[in-house]
């Protein structure tokens, strides 16, 4: 047989279509897909269309919260931890034990949310301008931050002893914030892969971390009762070339010999997010994964989608590194960055001011993304025709920090003065103009190419539209005042109205000049402290 026969047999026997059965398929036996319009295949979920109320929102916050903020050492900690000589290893063994006698599952109880008012965050992020809010439903730690049925190593058994979930949705309903819920422990399985090695030097050499332990074990241990493969899952064989650390994100697909989930594993994926939509009833729901959780080996994900948009019509679910045709069955999500152009159908970046999970020593360099960083990449992403999810981490009491309440406090500013420009608009004839808008910026996988978008100064201006105005916002303002947009020259191709005055938001008229170089403003002394934005009658 011809090689190229071959491996198109196999990839036609792995890959699944609508026609094939799945590798893994999820077992119904305790949550059931809600049936409806949708049915769990590409073609079904190819007829929902991303809602108009998430098209005008334009802007989130995210609250990535979970236990491993508790050691303020960053995102992943919970698998960097059992990674020896990383700067999270060591910080674990100076300040809470060696992971072979003090694993994550210890941590656990420290996570006590205790200065923690869900209302009163949810209030401050609305005046923020934020027109929905996220919370973690679980992080790769495979830890529920609710009373799950089918998770025992959960907020309301462990730590808080909160419904975390409940909470966050209570207030989010009651600012009038619509609900999102992210799920990440479908990861969980060869996320702690570390968990299961052992040191290599030191005084503790051959000695294996807590990965392995079972239920048996907890005698007389905390944790007595408990099954610790509950949570990390590492009753399977390490997935190939599992000690080098970076591995991981060329297996993310579940590709490159990433070891294969159990159904069990899949299944109880599946039953928890279900419990969780059910019970919280979220208007959007995240995977950090590549296209839908499982894929292509399991129909799981397919199948939580489709009941989200069973059981609620303006429902919207994100994948990322999306085809296509994938592209108009869920939300394209770009991860820290953004396309240098405009995508005819909606999509979201999400980003985050520091690490994902709270970072002290972000805090102490005073590492955060500024106000005027947020927005400068808010506008250009909603030039582009899309949304901007972020996060502001909070310490483990529930708390941010000073620096993170002053970001928060010039966000809230310039979204007062400049909101209209940004809700409820759609992109123009294009996207912007200037050195950024003008450079060949590509995704990086998942996104991460945000570095690019890095300078943006007054000659980068935006444009976004509503039926009655432009809206031109320079990502500056310029020292001499004098502001030049040259998408708007006379006899421009994109708006033929000639233009004799223009509207500085905060401020009120100004004059305008179009020449054969550009529509030429003259700028008063700047009205807020990030960047100037005009509206044009249409």
């Amino acid at each position: 047989m011809k090689k190229s026969l071959f491996i198109a047999i196999l990839l036609s026997a792995w890959l699944p279509t609508n026609a094939q059965q799945y590798r893994i398929p999820v077992s119904e036996q305790h949550e059931k897909m809600q049936t409806g319009q949708f049915e769990p295949t590409w073609e079904s979920l190819q007829t929902h269309q991303t809602p108009e109320w998430f098209r005008d929102a334009k802007f989130g916050i995210w609250a990535h919260w979970g236990p491993q903020c508790v050691e303020g050492s960053g995102d992943w900690m919970a698998r960097s931890m059992y990674m020896e000589g990383s700067r999270e290893y060591k910080w674990h063994v100076d300040h809470y034990g060696h992971p072979s006698e003090v694993g994550f599952k210890d941590i656990l109880p420290l996570f006590k949310a205790e200065n923690w008012e869900p209302e009163k965050l949810l209030e401050r992020y609305k005046k923020c301008g934020a027109q929905y809010f996220f919370v973690l439903g679980n992080h790769h730690d495979n830890y529920d931050l609710w009373d799950s049925k089918y998770q025992p190593w959960n907020s309301k058994n462990i730590g808080p002893h909160r419904d975390i979930l409940d909470e966050w949705a209570k207030a989010a309903k009651k600012v009038g914030l619509p609900l999102g819920i992210s799920f990440h422990a479908d990861h969980a399985w060869t996320w702690y892969e570390p968990a299961q090695r052992y040191d290599l030097k030191g005084p503790k050499a051959g000695i294996y971390y807590d990965g392995n332990l079972t239920k048996e074990d907890g005698k007389g241990k905390w944790w007595e009762g408990l099954d610790p493969q509950m949570l990390y899952q590492q009753n399977h064989p390490m997935s190939q070339g599992s000690w080098d650390n970076g591995r991981i994100h060329a297996q993310w697909g579940w590709e490159n010999g990433a070891c294969p989930p159990s159904q069990e594993f899949v299944t109880n994926f599946y039953d928890r997010t279900l419990d969780a939509i059910n019970r919280y009833q979220p208007d959007l729901i995240y995977f950090d994964v590549t296209v839908l959780p499982f894929y292509p080996l399991s129909d799981c994900g397919l199948r939580i989608a489709t009941h989200l948009y069973n059981k609620n019509p303006r429902g919207v679910v994100f994948g990322k590194i999306l085809s296509n045709d994938q592209r108009k069955a869920l939300t394209w999500d770009v991860e820290r960055g953004a396309p240098n152009e405009i995508i005819p159908i909606p999509w979201q970046t999400c980003n985050c001011i520091g690490g994902w999970h709270y970072n002290t020593s972000i805090y102490e360099k005073g590492s955060y993304k500024t106000a005027t960083s947020v927005v400068k990449q808010l506008v250009d992403i909603v030039s582009k025709n899309g949304n901007m999810l972020l996060s502001i981490p909070l310490r483990a009491d529930g708390t941010y920090d000073d620096k993170e309440s002053k970001i928060l406090d010039d966000l809230e500013a310039w979204m007062t003065q400049n909101g209209e420009s940004i809700f409820g608009t759609r992109p123009w004839e294009k996207f912007g103009e200037g050195p950024i808008a003008e450079k060949d910026i590509k995704i990086n996988d998942q996104g991460f190419n945000e570095g690019q978008y890095a300078g943006m100064d007054y000659r980068d201006i935006r444009f976004n539209q509503t039926k009655k105005y432009l809206y031109v916002t320079a990502m500056g303002w310029p020292t001499d005042k004098r502001l030049v947009i040259k998408s708007l020259a006379k006899d421009n191709p994109y708006f033929k109205k000639r233009i004799c005055q223009v509207h500085l938001l905060g401020y009120g008229k100004l004059k305008a000049r179009q020449t054969t170089e550009g529509l030429e403003v003259e700028l008063p002394k700047a009205v807020n402290k990030i960047a100037p934005v005009l509206r044009i009658d249409k």
